[in-house]
């Protein structure tokens, strides 16, 4: 048993020289696997490969899945993702996935530049400072998901939770999505990403469904990049994502 011939040359200009020890193992699944992932799948994608091995590895981090990331990773950088674009996804991922969570990739994605002979840090990508990061951090979000809904969060907080809408503007818009090295449409895909793969963030999902919209990512663009993810993060993740996004494009 093999994958099909489109899906070996996928896998072959992905993982250029690598042999899966499954395959020796678990052949009947690497078959199944790969001819899903690296040729069905992709028959319905528009996508550039440096966008989806992107987006594919924002949702491998929320599902903690550290292994097949250091995998996917390599084939990153195979396809030309570039080092600052790598370590933005990680950094993306503290505000919405976690920092207890991310702490593993952060480690192996060090790890793999150091083997590669990348020096780090790499530079700096940071767009503000401890004076602006809340003004800069507030009008990123109004980009995103529009300035009067930042109004209406920041009037309808009640008073014992108003300071998190402060972090929010300052630490997850300010600090972090405000950063160069990926542009604010692939930021929003990752970050789609991401929260569709952690699953129970059903109003975070439509949330940035909406602002993937705001920001020039359509329907067609979004169902795209969850096709890109059903063989990473399953069925029932996918659709509920597919929901949201048929919901929000509904009304």
């Amino acid at each position: 048993m093999a994958p099909n011939e489109r899906a070996r040359q996928v896998h072959d200009a992905l993982f250029p020289g690598h042999v899966s020890t499954l395959s020796k193992t678990d052949p009947e699944l690497v078959e199944i696997f790969d001819n899903f992932a690296f040729d069905e799948v992709l028959r319905h994608s528009r996508l550039d490969v440096r966008t989806r091995l992107m987006v594919q590895l924002a949702a491998i981090i929320a599902c903690q899945a550290v292994r097949e990331y250091r995998v996917m990773l390599g084939a990153a950088f195979t396809a030309g993702v570039s080092p600052v674009e790598v370590k933005e996804i990680v950094y993306q991922a503290v505000p919405y996935v976690g920092m207890a969570k991310m702490f593993e990739f952060l480690h192996a994605t060090n790890e793999e530049l150091t083997e590669r002979g990348i020096a780090l840090p790499l530079p700096g990508q940071s767009t503000t400072s401890p004076e602006t990061r809340a003004e800069t951090g507030r009008a990123v979000q109004g980009q995103i998901i529009g300035p009067e809904m930042v109004e209406r969060r920041y009037a309808a907080a009640s008073a014992d939770q108003l300071h998190i809408e402060h972090f929010l503007s300052a630490n997850c818009f300010g600090d972090h999505v405000s950063r160069s090295g990926i542009d604010l449409p692939t930021r929003e895909l990752l970050t789609l990403s991401m929260l569709v793969a952690l699953g129970g963030c059903d109003a975070q999902v439509k949330g940035h469904v909406a602002a993937n919209l705001r920001v020039g990512n359509d329907r067609a663009r979004l169902i795209d990049v969850l096709t890109q993810l059903l063989p990473f993060i399953g069925y029932p993740r996918t659709l509920n994502g597919l929901r949201a996004i048929d919901e929000v494009t509904a009304a």
